[in-house]
């Protein structure tokens, strides 16, 4: 399995937008992302600060995209 990127929010947020996510809720620092497939997420929004890599593995999983994926998008953004 690849090692996964240290990565901040706002890349993430490219990526899941990239896939065909959108904003669906907002509650304080965090956001929810929704897939008209019916796929969702909460990602946490603090600024300046990284995705844990536990916590980025649990939105993968959520959105059902592999780390290799996930990987090749952000090499592309």
């Amino acid at each position: 399995m690849p090692k996964f990127p240290v990565i901040k929010t706002g890349k993430l947020i490219k990526v899941l937008k990239k896939k065909g996510f959108f904003i669906y809720h907002r509650v304080g620092s965090h956001t929810q992302f929704k897939h008209v497939d019916g796929r969702r997420t909460t990602i946490p929004v603090h600024a300046g600060k990284e995705i844990p890599c536990g916590t980025l593995r649990a939105i993968l999983n959520d959105i059902k995209i592999s780390p290799k994926e996930f990987i090749d998008i952000l090499k592309k953004i």
